[in-house]
Parts: C-alpha cells; sequence; structure tokens
C-alpha cells in the first residue's frame, strides 16, 4: 500500500488504518487507490479471518479532500470524467465507489470502527462493512448535498440494506449531521461503543475463533437475502450448508464443543 492505509495482520485479524490523521483522513486519489490496493489484497490473503478498519488520529474519515471542493467551485472546471466518474473500472464500480464496496466484496467479515467524524465519502466507506461500532459522541452526515453533490460512493446501494427509505431521504436531502447515538438509533451504525476501535478488535477476534468457512458462508448468504425472493434463497441456504456439512471444519467445530477445547480450524 501507498502511506495512505496501514495494514497489520494478528490473530487471523487485519488491522486496516486510514493513515492521513492530519486532513482527518479525508479522500484523495492516493487514499482512494490505496483503500482499493488494500481491499483487493485481502480478498485473497491466506490467515485473514476479519478485518477491522478504523482512521488514525481524531476522525474516521472527514469526506473529499478540500482540494478537490476547491477545483469543483468554478462551473466546468473539473468534469465528472477528470475524476473518474464516468469509467466502470471494477466491476459496476468506478474507483470512488469500489473504494467502499470493496469492503463489501471480502469474503471474511469487515468491522468499522468510527470516532470523531464520518462525513461524505467517509461515512459510505463505512457503510460498506459489515458492522459499523462508533462512539456515541461521533458525527456522521450524507454531506453532499451541502456542496450541491449527491452520495455517489455506494451509498444509495447499502443504505437501503440499512434504513428504511424516508430516513434515507431526510439525511441525503438535508446533509444533517447526527450523533453517533442517533446513527445507532436509525440504524446507520450497529451501536455505540465509547472505546470503538478496542471493541471492534475483540469482535474480530471472536469472529476469527469460528469456522471461517461458516462465517463466510454466512455473510454470502445475508449478503444475498437482499437481492431476490424467497424462492431463490432458500435453497441456497441449503447449498451453503450441504457445502459445510461434513467438510474438515465444520467437523473440527463438532469436535472442540464436545471436547471443550478451542477449536483449530483450516484456513480458507
Amino acid at each position: 500500500m501507498n502511506d495512505r492505509v496501514t495494514v497489520s495482520i494478528q490473530d487471523g485479524v487485519a488491522d486496516v488504518r486510514l493513515n492521513r490523521p492530519d486532513k482527518m483522513n479525508a479522500l484523495d486519489q492516493a487514499m482512494f487507490d490505496a483503500l482499493i490496493e488494500t481491499g483487493v489484497s485481502l480478498k485473497t490473503r491466506h490467515g485473514v479471518r476479519a478485518v477491522v478498519l478504523s482512521g488514525e488520529g481524531r476522525a474516521f474519515c472527514a469526506g473529499l479532500d478540500m482540494g478537490r471542493f476547491q477545483q469543483m467551485a468554478t462551473p466546468g472546471a473539473e468534469s465528472a470524467h477528470e475524476l473518474r466518474l464516468g469509467p466502470r473500472t471494477h466491476g459496476d464500480c468506478n474507483v470512488p465507489q469500489y473504494a467502499a464496496m470493496v469492503w463489501r466484496d471480502l469474503p471474511m467479515p469487515v468491522i468499522a470502527a468510527l470516532q470523531g467524524v464520518a462525513f461524505g465519502g467517509g461515512l459510505q466507506i463505512a457503510l460498506g462493512a459489515d458492522i459499523r461500532l462508533a462512539s456515541g459522541d461521533c458525527k456522521l452526515s450524507l454531506m453532499e448535498i451541502r456542496w450541491g453533490i449527491v452520495p455517489d460512493m455506494g451509498g444509495t446501494v447499502l443504505l437501503r440494506e440499512l434504513m428504511p427509505a424516508d430516513r434515507i431521504r431526510e439525511l441525503a436531502y438535508t446533509g444533517k449531521i447526527v450523533s453517533g447515538q442517533e446513527a445507532a438509533e436509525l440504524g446507520l451504525v450497529t451501536r455505540v461503543s465509547e472505546q470503538p476501535l478496542d471493541n471492534a478488535m475483540a469482535l474480530a477476534r471472536e469472529i476469527a475463533r469460528q469456522s471461517p468457512d461458516a462465517v463466510r458462508a454466512a455473510k454470502r448468504l445475508i449478503r444475498q437475502a437482499g437481492e431476490g425472493p424467497a424462492a431463490e434463497q432458500l435453497p441456497r441456504e441449503s447449498r451453503e450448508q450441504i457445502a459445510l456439512l461434513g467438510g474438515a471444519n465444520q467437523a473440527e467445530a463438532v469436535r472442540a464443543r464436545l471436547e471443550k477445547r478451542e477449536p483449530r480450524f483450516i484456513d480458507p
């Protein structure tokens, strides 16, 4: 990775941190590239069973770098093409979108730990995680409307899984800033934690102790549940279960429970 993102791995948990604390981890092109490079590398990284995503310093991410907004101040000064918004560079996504969606695409769970602020694109990156823990005084906002633009980093896709449409509209239309506590009540974050990074790491370690085959299957099923009718989802459940039953990790899970010991799973 470039210096915008740091990664350390221990006990099956990848500790991924946005590393631009002097700019509140604001998103410039180097940060977009580093987030994507990091996520892509973790997809096939042997031994990683859970990921914790956080920001160094006093904020998770303040959103788009101010330099980008300054370039937008003159009409026509920076086109969508120059911002690399048009080309579909990563499947259905452009570059900024994939900086958020890549976390959703990882086979293992991703937990975001939010403190300080998570504004605009920063919030959308957090939405790509499976679980979000936020401090009570953390400030979150879909702030794009204040700059005359819309959430365009996958937020309109990811929010549909978390909140009713009218609540999404209120946040998107107003740029309202909500606290971590309010965000938990809205469903924008999973829960409030006064030590979000410590608690996220503890949760990741707990997940890493489970069968990685079953955890990954659960992530696939939960994601697919909103993509089609029950007639399609129910057979998927059965297929995943058939693939798990009798496998080495499933048998080890049973043996460990019966023998009252920690399981020794094989990484996928």
